[in-house]
């Protein structure tokens, strides 16, 4: 797009985006999670970019995830289910969302279950919140 690009500096750069009306911003953000129907992909040290054009905005993610799978009918949510400890409590967050707040935090369940109320069942703004 740029021709050559090695030898364009980053302020020139930044004015050429600028005029084509593209504005990009860095988002400082302690978690990115990707849920797929198989796993999750769970960035904690991830470079954040928010690239806005013609009135669209693109998220960029660079970094490496841990991988994690999705507990379905089977996995971790099975066991859970057979001992009825999956079930979504009154509050309507399941154990095993309350499980996993406990396990990054270290926070008690009763709190765990506070904040992903809170957040609105959002793991990710839970563990947020409890940090």
């Amino acid at each position: 797009m740029f021709g050559g690009g090695g030898g364009l500096n980053p302020r020139k750069m930044k004015q050429m985006m600028e005029q084509m009306g593209i504005d990009i911003e860095e988002i400082d953000a302690e978690e990115v999670v990707i849920r797929t129907d198989e796993e999750e992909l769970v960035f904690t040290d991830a470079d954040i970019q928010r690239m806005d054009a013609q009135g669209q905005q693109t998220y960029q993610v660079i970094g490496e995830p841990e991988t994690r799978e999705r507990g379905g009918a089977d996995g971790d949510r099975a066991a859970a289910d057979e001992d009825g400890d999956d079930e979504a409590g009154d509050d309507g967050i399941p154990q095993s969302d309350v499980d996993i707040v406990v396990q990054r935090t270290g926070a008690s369940e009763g709190d765990a279950r506070e904040a992903l109320e809170a957040a609105d069942g959002d793991l990710a703004a839970a563990i947020a919140r409890l940090e």
